[in-house]
């Protein structure tokens, strides 16, 4: 019997020493010093912070602390995983490369807007054979370059602007030519404006489409970047709960293996049965098993925490958390939160970008359904110069000398044309109707579609947003409460190992029974780690709807300053 109480009194140390050394939940919380002493909620359900009761798990005396802090793997701050990952997740980074495509795209687009030069230039050399007498030669040599320089534009309205100056130098030998060389200048200003399609929003609506993409585009990237930090947050502090559920479910496992072998020697001392030794070996294989799954978390979650950072562990093969979660939160109304949300919320302005561009899309392609009314007017001038010579007509008489005495070269012709001494103009109308509508129609009725498909979108994610933000203000609402009620769970099982040492002594309660009350508090030590991984996760979603506005801006500080590539 003596030997039946030492192990049972073995088995209750063992658990609470993963709590500390001390054997109430009272007096080991008045021993840590700085740590508030944890207690349970008060009748009223007093609000408790997780700072306030912070579980004598934690405590850097107990042996869970020393325990953590053994488990192998490379040390890791949330700050530091948080800005790892903001540099090599992919997410982040191919939101990034959307954005460069579409700043892209509007670069092109903005270009159609954008004056240009244009110049041509060309030299003909031609002999040609004639066998007329008015060609003023056997063989017609012809010797011909030509020139064009000008400027054109295209305005916002659909207006097309266009400069332009020609000139030409042509030397010939034919005897009937009176200026050679000569110079053939042109110069004039054609304005082509739509009045229907093509005009104003048809010509722009592909640049202020696409300069809707890009700030959607920014959105976009600003809110990748929102999420992964949530979800490196909500990742790092699963790891930190998960080492701790670990590191209770381990020594729990340890416990139940030196119950084992007391429950051995005992049943070689006659002073146990078979019975005993088999529920000491069912517990210890089920404390196996799940100390194996819970390194199996472990792993994935480090895994996963890895695949954020785009690096695995430096030091050993899992992350090891050194930071620890509050759940200190400001205190807001739910409907101003839910304003805020609205306002500042990266995933709305993406969408309302979104619906932005299709907007003018459609309206693009509703001018470009109207038939076609161009006006098209030019104003130019020409010039001419050379230089004159002599031809001598014979037709059978006395033959004729024709002088010609002009000696000008192209700079005159040139002037000719600007002070337009030989004006030119035209005006005209361009008119085409598509009997049926055309396919113009057709793009119109899909991308007003479109529009109607955006807002719709819009409001699903204005929607998805204010039931979201609804939930985890909730779940931060209830998170001291849940933290407080986890933590009395913590101390209502320190309670009953107490107790049950007591009744094992007074041979009122069996060993297995300290065994099956030492499962229960790796249990009520998992339902505390899941109090605050919710809170910690409600908080990083919250911080991404608010893009950084509630509760902080986070572990990275404002991470929207860096948005813009």
């Amino acid at each position: 019997m003596k030997s039946m109480i030492g192990a049972a009194l073995l088995l209750a140390l063992g658990v609470c020493a993963v709590l500390g050394p001390t054997t109430t939940a009272r007096a080991r919380a008045a021993e840590v010093g700085d740590q508030p002493a944890m207690s349970a909620p008060a009748p009223d359900d007093t609000v408790m912070t997780a700072e306030a009761t912070a579980t004598v798990l934690e405590q850097p005396d107990s042996t869970l602390a020393m325990a953590v802090r053994q488990l192998p793997g490379e040390p890791l701050r949330l700050a530091e995983a948080v800005g790892e990952a903001l540099q090599g997740d992919t997410a982040v980074r191919l939101a990034r490369a959307e954005l460069m495509a579409a700043k892209g795209t509007e670069r092109r687009e903005r270009g159609a807007f954008s004056p240009e030069l244009y110049g041509e230039a060309e030299h003909v050399g031609d002999h040609q054979p004639s066998a007329s007498f008015f060609s003023g030669a056997d063989v017609l040599e012809t010797d011909l370059t030509r020139a064009e320089l000008g400027a054109r534009v295209r305005l916002p309205l659909g207006t097309e602007l266009s400069a332009s100056l020609n000139t030409t130098r042509t030397t010939t030998n034919s005897d009937f030519a009176t200026i050679s060389p000569q110079y053939d200048s042109f110069g004039q200003l054609q304005l082509t404006q739509p009045l229907l399609k093509g005009f104003g929003p048809a010509a722009k609506g592909d640049r202020d489409a696409a300069a809707a993409d890009r700030r959607g585009a920014r959105a976009s990237y600003a809110d990748a970047r929102l999420a992964t930090q949530a979800a490196v947050e909500t990742t790092y502090w699963a790891l930190y709960a998960a080492e701790l559920d670990f590191a209770v479910q381990t020594l729990v496992r340890d416990r139940g293996a030196s119950f084992l072998d007391q429950v051995r020697l005992r049943t070689k001392a006659g002073l146990a049965g078979p019975a005993e030794e088999a529920n000491a070996e069912v517990f210890l294989a089920s404390q196996e098993q799940t100390v194996l799954d819970s390194e199996e978390n472990l792993d994935v979650l480090s895994d996963r925490l890895a695949v954020l950072m785009g690096r695995r562990p430096g030091q050993g093969e899992r992350f090891h958390p050194v930071d620890r979660p509050s759940s200190k939160m400001p205190q807001i109304d739910l409907n101003e939160l839910v304003k805020l949300v609205m306002a500042r919320s990266e995933q709305v302005a993406a969408a309302q970008r979104e619906l932005d561009a299709a907007r003018a899309r459609a309206k693009s392609a509703h001018w470009n359904s109207l038939p076609q009314l161009d006006l098209i007017g030019t104003l130019g001038g020409r010039g001419l110069a050379g230089t004159g010579r002599d031809i001598e007509l014979d037709f059978g008489g006395a033959p004729t000398t024709y002088s010609n005495p002009l000696r000008t070269g192209l700079g005159d012709s040139f002037d000719q044309v600007l002070h337009r001494d030989f004006p030119y103009w035209s005006l005209g109308m361009v008119f085409n109707l598509p009997i049926g509508g055309g396919s113009d129609a057709g793009e119109s009725d899909r991308l007003h579609a479109e529009v109607t498909r955006a807002e719709q979108d819009l409001e699903r994610i204005r929607r998805n947003l204010d039931q979201s933000v609804r939930a985890q203000y909730r779940e931060l609402a209830r998170a001291n409460r849940r933290i407080g009620f986890a933590v009395r769970g913590v101390n209502a099982s320190l309670e009953q190992v107490r107790i049950g040492t007591l009744q094992f002594k007074n041979g009122r309660t069996t060993a297995f029974e300290l065994v099956r009350l030492a499962a229960d508090l790796a249990d009520a030590q998992r339902r505390y780690s899941q109090a605050l991984i919710r809170s910690a996760s409600a908080a990083a979603t919250l911080r991404r709807l608010t893009a950084g506005a509630y509760p902080d801006p986070g572990p990275a500080g404002d991470i929207l300053k860096e948005t813009t590539p």
